[in-house]
């Protein structure tokens, strides 16, 4: 929030400076001579499913999230879990396929928010998504810099501090991300199909094989006994953590062949796919240790300091040595798959804003392969003030980076998701754009009482999921709401006088919008 308080003042000092020499810029206006549009018709279902899941980072969802639900949760009864948040996202995902088809921006959360509720409060959610996104994707570059240290001191000898790792990562990122988006897809489905491969052959040999001491039992799993077993609310929390980044499906639609097909396809596609892959391999390494005996081999192994080895253990001892070599430089793949999906996402956010005025113009900018190169490097300066301070505080990249990072992720989505489907009510209501009920209220409603309730769960468990002490949880938790409520601030004042803009226009006949049409 603070980043895009001195975008803004820059911006305005800038502008005040054109005025005096006798030039008139609009607030909506782009920099002359520059591109500002996305590439359009460069992406399809798969791409944007393979942006999606790269963004789960599967294999670190399972080895360095896993055991936490495992052993802290609900035990046995955490693949359960995980199809019930695909449930609570499915119903969500109704409004929000509905909504896309009138709202097709790269800036998904700002514009739905605008649209429904108001221009200031999707500034506020445009905020809360930056710092979502942002502080997830920090997270996963300090478990990235561990990972991949311990991989150069085992396999060349080599000892640098971690940091050193993340950093040099992120300038790859940065160039990464500065390429075409066809580029961007290519790669990450390379390195998705490369780790998902390890943990789906574990999970089959287990299907093969009958499972381990207590077989392939699904009331050990998926009874009702299981699920409200031991803590559920931090297993619901861990799942919930698992699925952030499934909605940018809508930030890639201006970029999308199709978008009125490819984005609702693709949604669903994603939250079917994420739901499933985690119930059914967590489901895997429950029937390996015995839903009776998986919690306590988790606990055991976290408070042991090697959380990893409920997954590396049994993968190595299913499929052989040679697993455990694989999944270590799998999982660092992993995390660069993810960082770049996050990276790319968080650019379309910054070109949205630039384009419709909320932040400087200048951030619309996109080279000759369409890419938003002006928004890449901001994000990359981003990225830096969130890694470096805890570099050179000496803070444990795993248990201060990655855990904050993923606690203010989830509590700043789930923020996020109850806007979004107040907002879709709102609009509906308001546009009648769309009348059908089930899609554009009882859904959306629904999910709206279903997300409430997981928040609740979050905030209660909150202290578990990020490793720290309640003052330290109440910090992180109001960092969430300051950065919000400078959105909803910034976004007043931005509006204030400002005009129309395109992510909150009038209201318009669908049958004239080319995004409703198909």
């Amino acid at each position: 929030m603070a980043f895009s308080a001195f975008l803004v003042l820059s911006e305005r000092f800038s502008l005040r400076r054109r005025i005096s020499q006798g030039v008139f810029v609009t607030q909506q206006s782009s920099p002359p001579n520059h591109r500002t549009h996305l590439r359009q018709g460069a992406v399809g279902v798969a791409g944007i499913l393979f942006f999606v899941l790269s963004a789960q980072a599967p294999l670190t969802g399972v080895a360095g999230t896993l055991p936490i639900p495992l052993g802290l949760g609900n035990g046995g009864g955490v693949p359960a879990v995980y199809l019930a948040v695909g449930v609570m996202i499915g119903l969500f995902s109704v409004g929000f396929i509905a909504m896309s088809r009138h709202v097709t921006d790269a800036g998904a959360f700002y514009a739905y928010v605008s649209r429904g509720l108001g221009k200031p409060l999707g500034v506020g959610a445009s905020q809360a998504a930056v710092l979502c996104y942002s502080a997830t994707q920090a997270g996963m570059y300090g478990l990235y810099g561990v990972v991949v240290q311990g991989l150069f001191q085992k396999y060349a000898s080599i000892d640098l501090p971690w940091w050193v790792w993340t950093v040099g990562t992120i300038c790859l990122v940065q160039a990464l991300g500065s390429l075409n988006i066809e580029f961007g897809a290519r790669l990450l489905a390379v390195l998705v199909v490369a780790e998902t491969s390890l943990l789906v052959a574990f999970a089959i040999h287990e299907v093969l094989s009958g499972g381990g001491p207590q077989g392939l039992d699904l009331a050990g799993s998926f009874s009702p006994s299981a699920f409200f077993s031991g803590a559920p609310g931090v297993a619901l929390t861990f799942a919930i953590a698992c699925v952030i980044g499934f909605e940018s499906t809508a930030i890639y639609a201006a970029e999308a062949k199709d978008p009125a097909r490819t984005v609702p396809r693709a949604t669903y596609l994603s939250v079917a796919v994420i739901s499933i892959f985690f119930a059914f391999v967590s489901w895997m390494f429950v029937s390996y240790y015995g839903p009776d005996n998986v919690q306590d081999v988790a606990r055991n192994a976290l408070e042991s300091g090697s959380a990893t080895s409920v997954v590396f253990d049994a993968v190595t001892a299913t499929l052989g040595s040679w697993a455990t070599g694989a999944m270590q430089i799998l999982l660092a793949t992993s995390l660069i798959a993810g960082v770049l999906a996050f990276h790319n996402g968080i650019n379309r956010y910054f070109h949205s804003l630039g384009s419709t005025g909320v932040l400087p113009a200048w951030l619309s900018r996109t080279n000759r392969q369409g890419a938003p190169y002006t928004a890449s490097l901001v994000q990359t300066l981003v990225t830096l003030a969130m890694v470096v301070p805890f570099a050179i505080a000496g803070a444990d990249p795993v248990i201060t980076l990655l855990t904050w990072g993923g606690g203010v992720g989830v509590l700043a989505l789930m923020l996020l998701y109850l806007l979004t489907s107040l907002s879709i009510v709102v609009f509906f209501r308001r546009t009648r754009f769309d009348t059908r009920r089930w899609n554009t209220l009882i859904a959306p409603m629904l999910s709206m009482a279903l997300l409430l309730g997981a928040t609740v769960l979050a905030l209660n468990n909150f202290t578990t999921l990020i490793s720290a002490s309640g003052t330290t949880a109440v910090v992180l938790e109001l960092t969430v709401v300051a950065v919000f409520t400078g959105g909803v601030v910034l976004g007043y004042a931005r509006n204030r006088g400002a005009g129309t803009d395109p992510a909150d226009p009038a209201p318009r006949d669908p049958t004239h919008d080319v995004t409703a049409s198909a």
